[in-house]
């Protein structure tokens, strides 16, 4: 009797079959791999979604580098709480996770704006500011909102400080009124943001996204990936110098390895050579983050 695990995914399995453009198309969705930070990320936003109503609800700051998986997490948490509807009761709707990003320079009167436009509720943005604070309360009530996730929220040290203050202050008083936890998430400016009112940082427990290294987890996260994308061959993507230089190529972001694996399957699909080598990997032009960022700060 043969334990070994199969190869490929079952899914993957069947995409094997399909033409290679189909494949292609297959090859560079989004996918979701659940190595085991993710995992604990979100059995703590578990966790504090069945917290009881408490006067100091705990909250949650999770850190990382730009395109390492933060905003990935997020979404699969809030995949896991979809809006519902309920025909049988008086509430046509019930929605337990609200998710935001922050855009621009927030504001107070911002974040209500956004937090109404993503409930589909119709204002005015002349209305007074007390007067949407008070309709987003009412709407957290009614509808049964029981975490609210604030995505980018390094954004905000694009405010001026007393914007910086007076959003950190409306944040806070929501979490105080309505006893809901806020889940809140960036780069590491976003612990810098939060850090300015110390009441605020004693609130928020932190949590590190770790960029990854040439490690067990890597490897395993390798092999997973191997596993998704439908490729006739197999790659051994854990072979010490192709998943060195993989790791070196991206920095050990999450979406980059995840998007230079995209480019080298599909490199291997269009030639036929049907696995990810050292060929596949140059078959692109690829410039690191760092180099990019670079790049970006020049222009500037």
């Amino acid at each position: 009797m043969n334990d070994e695990a199969p190869r490929l995914t079952e899914a993957a399995e069947k995409a094997l079959a399909l033409p290679p453009e189909k494949r292609i198309e297959y090859i560079q969705r989004d996918r979701w791999i659940g190595y085991d930070v993710a995992k604990e990320v979100i059995d703590r936003m578990e966790a504090l979604l069945n917290h009881p109503p408490v006067q100091r609800t705990p909250n949650l700051l999770l850190i990382g580098e730009t395109n390492n998986g933060k905003t990935s997490i997020l979404q699969r948490f809030r995949a896991r709480h979809p809006p519902k509807d309920d025909f049988l009761s008086d509430e046509a709707v019930s929605l337990q996770v609200l998710y935001i990003e922050l855009e621009g320079a927030p504001s107070e009167d911002g974040l209500y704006c956004q937090i109404l436009s993503a409930l589909f509720s119709p204002f005015k943005y002349s209305m007074p500011t007390p007067k949407k604070r008070e309709l987003v309360y009412r709407l957290f009530d009614k509808l049964g909102i029981r975490m609210l996730i604030i995505d980018e929220m390094n954004n905000l040290l694009a405010s001026r400080k007393d914007k910086q203050q007076t959003f950190l202050n409306a944040v806070k008083r929501m979490g105080n009124v309505l006893q809901v936890p806020i889940v809140a998430a960036g780069v590491i400016e976003a612990a810098r943001a939060i850090h300015t009112d110390p009441q605020m940082a004693n609130r928020f427990e932190p949590f590190a996204l770790p960029l990854w290294r040439d490690d067990e987890r890597y490897w395993r996260l390798l092999a997973s990936f191997e596993r998704m994308l439908p490729l006739k061959e197999p790659s051994d993507l854990v072979e010490e110098k192709l998943a060195g230089r993989i790791l070196s190529m991206s920095e050990g972001r999450l979406g980059e390895i995840s998007q230079l694996l995209k480019n080298a399957a599909v490199y291997a699909v269009r030639e036929g050579t049907e696995r990810i080598d050292e060929k596949a990997l140059k078959s692109f032009k690829w410039v690191p983050p760092s180099k990019r960022r670079q790049a970006a700060e020049l222009l500037v």
